[in-house]
């Protein structure tokens, strides 16, 4: 469904009285995957790696300096997403779809939360005016797990597990195939973590959708996956099904990964288990 090939982008560093004029700082190097339809591809590294900076390339955000981007929907028709002309920007705007990290600072505190919903769509061939617009609002709340009466409320009177729900509702109203995940539980609590993670999961298996999840957890990552990409400085460096590679790592980045990762100790494993 999407496939990246050779993908490399840069960005220009500003010049200074002590720094010369034309430095950049390589942000993705040469990155090669695909994505299933159907699948969890999860891309995970340090901070700094690249994650981001890639799936920002792979949504249209950014563009390549080098490699291609290709998107084939589920009727066949592929779109260059690398250099994409009109057609298939009105065309990828109802089938990928972007979930930020902090909901707090990718909701407009000053919206209320159907204005922020209907934001989007109204810029969609799938707009059929405000009627119709309020009813898949509600309707895309209602799969996250909210309620219509909170669409007139505004985002600082929810909790952070409730922003994230209304950015996924947000992504979901214009019905996408893809979803790019973009360290959406990292400023949560583990307990909510793991209730998003499971609404994501029902979610895909309701909606057929397809997730590319950026993460720099390897335990989310492993848990919530179908393959895993290991990233580092800008570079693919390892991938493999999420289950291999947390049991075989091949790569030392990966596995000095895995060995940061904390583990319980005996005595917290019985103190949980009688919790």
């Amino acid at each position: 469904m999407l496939t990246l090939a050779g993908v490399s982008k840069r960005f220009a560093l500003e010049a200074g009285y002590f720094a010369r004029a034309g430095r950049f700082v390589h942000a993705v190097r040469d990155v090669s995957f695909h994505v299933g339809p159907g699948e969890t591809y999860g891309l995970v590294g340090e901070s700094g790696s690249g994650k981001t900076t890639t799936a920002r390339l792979a949504v249209g955000l950014y563009r390549p300096d080098a490699g291609t981007i290709t998107y084939r929907d589920r009727a066949g028709d592929r779109y260059l997403i690398s250099r994409p002309g009109s057609a298939a920007r009105r065309a990828l705007r109802t089938r990928l779809a972007y979930v930020f990290q902090d909901p707090a600072r990718s909701l407009n505190p000053r919206l209320s939360v159907q204005s922020i919903l209907l934001a989007g769509l109204r810029y969609t061939a799938s707009w059929r005016g405000a009627g119709d617009g309020r009813a898949r609002a509600v309707a895309a709340l209602e799969a996250v797990g909210l309620a219509a009466r909170h669409l007139s409320r505004r985002p600082p009177d929810f909790s952070g597990g409730q922003r994230q729900r209304i950015a996924i509702a947000r992504a979901l109203i214009v019905r996408p195939e893809l979803i790019m995940c973009d360290e959406i539980v990292s400023a949560l609590d583990v307990s909510i973590r793991s209730q998003i993670l499971e609404l994501l999961r029902e979610l895909r298996r309701e909606m057929s959708l397809t997730l590319l999840f950026i993460s720099h957890d390897l335990a989310v990552v492993t848990y919530f996956c179908d393959r895993v990409g290991v990233i580092q400085g800008g570079r693919l460096v390892e991938e493999a099904p999420a289950q291999q590679l947390a049991t075989r790592p091949r790569h030392s980045y990966t596995r000095r990964l895995y060995a940061a990762v904390p583990k319980l100790t005996r005595a917290q494993k019985l103190l949980f288990l009688r919790q």
